[in-house]
């Protein structure tokens, strides 16, 4: 495939990265550099408080308007879009992060007895269903999708009140242990109250989740006679948490939101951070340019080394066509970051797109470095594999796709690609014994699909 096809591909698949999802079909998980920073940085004294590494466990953000969160086995907890827009404060969203840590701790999702019929959920079944789109398996993306169904998540995220209990119980420990007043956890659960008032409870056949988890008056008084008597019940929230959030709270509104209602949230008269931030967002996605460039031009006025800032700006550049100008913000945000694997990866694919041959080396030394720490990255591994091909390497850029293809579930292909890398590469080196593992993995997996 000539290189300037290759890049043309590429190009069309832009949507998935600066912020990174799966089609909105189905729940999906999104990704972005700042949100995953800011989550990291308010999950941590939580985490450690429940007696867990930091370092293993995730809180990954789901495109679902529903105001909600939840485990589903594993050391992650998995938060709704819905819930952050619905969440005044960080310690509101703190709050909800300790009660599912209950959860973790307390193994409730291995415990679950929904489990079993939903076990196709998992986060590889949710990662970039995109991907696979993008590599031409249309069958093989739909069944990414289709493995999130709600009705199978409402089985599985199932939990009794007894466990229930025991998570607000935990959740309370871990926010007291962190220093974190209850407030916001108390807050929030009155919302939650609040919108079943509103709305009317009524939960429907086979919606076991929703049914097991009242919010009753009993219950959230509990957790007020519990958070009152903490020492932390008047410690401020953390400022600088806070600032962060509303900020956040604003891009993703702006991402996810219809254009009318980020300009009504957010006016031309408003020129806080978290405005400029919302209607960037929604003026690029309206194709308006122009006023989304004079939007980040806004951003960086008050901080011009933000690397979120930058990275903003050079996503608008590179998806209205300028590559080449994009390069600029972008190496500085990747810089800046440390060469964090999303922005990089944001990076290299404008270094590609520049269609310029003396840029394809530094987009490899890029790329390979993103995926190096970040391996669950199924768009990097792609635009790496594009390189790889570019080069004549065609046992790496199979190698490349076996990786691809195993993130988004696609077995047979990660199977015959990495036969194909096997077949290519040294006997022993580290590529060839990552091919084998991808085979076995891909063999082990068509062998369970075999048996269901």
């Amino acid at each position: 495939m000539p290189f300037a096809r290759i890049a043309a591909v590429l190009l069309s698949f832009l949507a998935l990265l600066g912020w990174s999802v799966v089609p909105a079909s189905a729940q999906s998980i999104l990704r972005d550099a700042e949100t995953e920073a800011l989550l990291k940085d308010m999950a941590k004294p939580l985490i450690t408080a429940a007696g867990l590494n930091p370092n293993h466990v995730d809180i990954v953000l789901i495109n679902d308007s529903s105001v909600n969160a939840f485990v589903a086995g594993g050391q992650a907890v998995y938060v709704n879009s819905g819930l952050i827009n619905q969440a005044d404060t960080a310690a509101e969203v703190q709050g909800v992060i300790a009660h599912e840590l209950g959860h973790v701790t307390g193994g409730h999702a291995v415990l679950n007895q929904g489990a079993r019929p939903a076990s196709n959920i998992s986060i590889l079944s949710l990662l970039l269903g995109a991907a696979a789109a993008a590599a031409g398996a249309g069958e093989a993306a739909m069944g990414v999708i289709m493995a999130g169904q709600q009705a199978a998540m409402g089985k599985y995220l199932a939990y009794n009140r007894s466990q229930e209990a025991s998570a607000d119980a935990a959740g309370a420990q871990y926010l007291s242990a962190a220093g974190i007043s209850g407030r916001g956890s108390l807050e929030f659960f009155k919302k939650l109250q609040n919108l079943e008032f509103r709305y009317g409870y009524r939960p429907q056949s086979g919606d076991e989740f929703y049914s097991t988890h009242p919010l009753t008056g009993d219950r959230i008084q509990t957790l007020q006679d519990v958070y009152e008597k903490d020492p932390a019940w008047t410690r401020p929230d953390d400022p600088k948490i806070q600032q962060r959030f509303v900020r956040i709270k604003a891009k993703l509104f702006g991402y996810l939101a219809e254009p009318r209602d980020v300009f009504r949230i957010y006016p031309e008269t408003d020129n806080s951070v978290p405005a400029h931030y919302a209607r960037a967002y929604a003026y690029h996605r309206q194709s308006q340019l122009d006023r989304a460039r004079a939007e980040t031009d806004a951003l960086l006025a008050v901080n011009a080394a933000d690397p979120y800032f930058l990275e903003l700006r050079g996503q608008i550049l590179l998806e209205s066509g300028q590559a080449a100008e994009a390069l600029v913000p972008l190496r500085k945000a990747t810089e800046l970051t440390g060469y964090q694997p999303l922005i990089a990866t944001l990076f290299g694919h404008a270094l590609i797109a520049t269609e310029d041959q003396a840029h394809l080396a530094e987009a490899q030394t890029v790329l390979k470095n993103a995926v190096a720490r970040d391996r669950e990255n199924p768009f990097a591994w792609y635009q790496l594999g594009a390189i790889y091909a570019a080069n004549g390497d065609m046992p790496r850029a199979r190698l490349a796709s076996a990786e691809q293809q195993s993130l988004t579930g696609q077995m047979d292909a990660a199977l015959r690609s990495a036969q194909a890398a096997e077949a290519g590469l040294p006997s022993g080196s580290p590529d060839w014994l990552r091919a084998q593992d991808i085979e076995m993995q891909a063999r082990a997996e068509l062998e369970r699909k075999k048996r269901r």
